[in-house]
């Protein structure tokens, strides 16, 4: 009878328009983006000394201070959310479980480094920005899209606290292997690439780790003091917001400190969407297809299509700029990231709902009638 209950509460939910389930502030994120990036390029104008002021201070090489907090406000609200405690749930289906593991991991960094050494073959700097991005998967907004589009919430969260503790293993070797080993491999070149394998895990261990031990800490001391219901309905809807706070913060910084290179190129901008819009559409249609292949339950297949297709741009932006620099060309490509990524996914969960009623509910209909 519960179970009854609860379904007719998520279909009458999933009838109310996917904008108007958004909060204040993720309905407005692309705006809320240019603006940060207005704001930014002004700030760069009105104040040209500003790059050194901000460097003053700095918590790592080509890290500064104000960076370094954003960064981190950027991640622990993120990393909050995860319910740490379910880790096991997932692994009594194997089908979703290999399946995300293997769209994560081993399909999604390839397709974007396809895209952009395709794309962006004489942009180096786009280029490895964008091969990060595809490196750090989504353990944030894919919640949101998860749920509009009525997908299955506990398999969601596990799989993102899975993601985010494989990212703390995975993510070093990764970008050593798509950035160094695999172009030398195929013969591409590397000469414009300077980093290595230790960078990068140091910088991961940093700008996730901590975040990450934060936000463990939090639920479990919280809930232990307070409950679940305490923790998800008081003190997250509290903490999630700066999450956009920090994100924003930092992409104000950043274009202060790009805002030549972005005004005097904006077909740049252009042309590092273009890859994501294809990664976008080949990682999301790609995944939804596997679930239904596999006979997966609606809700199931739609949880894997947006954990494959989404990425954690935070760790992207935290990682390019740690490693490469503020002002570098792979950190504009991180942050040109999340512009491009909240209305298309926004538009996936509306496509997903068409498919829900096209390919499912259409089939519970039939068997009905029979």
């Amino acid at each position: 009878m519960s179970g009854a209950v609860s379904e007719q509460s998520q279909d009458s939910t999933l009838s109310v328009p996917v904008i108007a389930r958004l909060s204040f502030l993720d309905r407005f994120l692309p705006v809320w983006i240019i603006l940060a990036m207005v704001v930014g390029i002004g700030l760069g104008r009105a104040f040209p000394s500003l790059n050194s002021h901000l460097n003053a201070v700095q918590v790592t090489s080509g890290t500064s201070l104000p960076i370094f907090i954003g960064l981190l406000v950027m991640m622990y609200p993120v990393l909050a959310k995860v319910r740490y405690d379910r880790l096991g749930t997932v692994t009594r289906d194997r089908r979703l479980l290999v399946s995300s593991l293997v769209l994560n991991w081993l399909v999604g960094p390839a397709v974007m480094f396809t895209l952009a050494w395709l794309l962006l073959p004489n942009l180096p700097a786009y280029r490895t920005g964008l091969i990060i991005v595809g490196l750090a998967r989504c353990i944030a907004m894919v919640l949101i899209w998860n749920d509009l589009s009525g997908g299955h919430r506990e398999s969601a969260a596990v799989l993102v606290a899975i993601n985010s503790l494989f990212q703390i293993v995975a993510f070093a070797l990764l970008g050593y292997f798509y950035l160094k080993l695999l172009p030398g491999w195929l013969g591409l070149g590397t000469q414009s690439v300077h980093l290595s394998i230790g960078r990068i895990a140091a910088i991961v261990a940093i700008f996730l780790g901590i975040p990450l031990v934060a936000g463990y800490l939090t639920r479990t001391l919280g809930e232990r003091k307070r409950g679940r219901d305490w923790y998800e309905t008081k003190l997250l809807p509290r903490l999630g917001p700066f999450a956009l706070y920090g994100l924003l913060y930092t992409i104000v910084i950043l274009f202060a400190l790009q805002g030549h290179t972005i005004t005097s190129r904006p077909t740049d901008v252009a042309r590092i969407a273009l890859p994501l819009l294809c990664y976008f559409a080949i990682m999301w249609f790609g995944s939804f297809a596997l679930g239904r292949a596999l006979g997966l339950p609606y809700d199931r297949t739609a949880t894997l299509a947006f954990t494959a297709a989404g990425n954690n741009f935070e760790l992207a932006i935290a990682v390019c700029i740690g490693v490469f620099g503020v002002t570098s060309g792979e950190a504009l490509a991180g942050v040109v990231g999340p512009l491009i990524e909240v209305p298309v996914l926004v538009g996936l969960v509306y496509v997903s709902l068409w498919a829900k009623r096209r390919f499912y509910d259409s089939v519970v209909i039939e068997n009905e009638s029979t």
